[in-house]
Formats: structure tokens, sequence, C-alpha cells
């Protein structure tokens, strides 16, 4: 560990160049290496990996309220029939019966039939959903 008046001194330095330098001529010491074990210790097996269910497409975005939660990050369908935009709080069904509704203040208009779409697992839970022909994808969450 560093002194800790060698860092203050280096940290009321205003100059950038000279406070790296200062910084870097600071004296380090190091801490106690921890000593090897004297004994083998042999490895604790693993339990076996649970298979994963092959419909593991069916819980995407459902994760909150179930408990087996999937590692599935998108997933692709198409929204059967004339589709022409959408808007806050609408609900989109897509091709394999999943209801997505959208969960942000968002709206486009887009007139296409059958789009393909994608729904991408984004930062911290979000869902977005991606639809063919635009680069808009608003945010959704699974209803159904």
């Amino acid at each position: 560990m560093a002194d800790d008046a060698a860092l203050l001194r280096c940290r009321s330095i205003t100059d950038n160049s000279a406070r790296l330098a200062c910084y870097d001529a600071l004296v380090v010491t190091p801490r106690a290496a921890v000593p090897a074990p004297t004994a083998a210790i042999a490895p604790l097996p693993l339990p076996a990996a649970a298979p994963k269910p092959p419909a593991a497409q069916t819980t995407f975005g459902l994760e909150a309220q179930i408990a087996n939660k999937e590692n599935v990050e998108v997933i692709d369908s198409q929204i059967d029939g004339s589709f022409e935009g959408w808007r806050a709080k609408s609900n989109i069904r897509l091709a394999n019966g999943q209801v997505w509704q959208i969960s942000d203040d968002s709206a486009r208009a887009h007139y296409i039939d059958n789009p393909k779409v994608r729904i991408r697992r984004g930062a911290l839970g979000a869902f977005y959903l991606e639809i063919q022909g635009t680069n808009h994808s608003p945010r959704v969450k699974r209803i159904q």
C-alpha cells in the first residue's frame, strides 16, 4: 500500500503530467504473500447441469413471473397480417402466439404486411422490438 501522505501530496498537484509523474513515483509495498497449501486438496465434483427445456423461447420475456430463468437473448417471429405501426400501450401479437405491449411512449406509423420481427434483450431487464423495414425499436414487455 502507498503512503497516505504521499497520495495526498500527489493529489494536490494541479498540472496533469506532474501529478501523473508523482503517482508513478510512489512506492507501493507488496502485501504479504499467501502461503501455498501444504496438502493437496481434491476438487469437489460439480453437479450435473440440468438440461434446458426445449421450449426455452416460450418463457422469453416472462422471467419476472417464472422462477426458471432461461438465457435466450433474442427471438425471431413475424406479425401475421397487415401491420400499421404502434403507439404507447398497444399490444402486438406475434405469429408464435406471444403478445407484447409497447412499454415506452413511442409511436410510429409503419405500413407493411407480415413483417418479420425480432425481440432482443436489453440492459436491466428491458426488451426491444425490432420490426422489418424500420430502424426504430420500441421498448416492450411481454403480457402473454
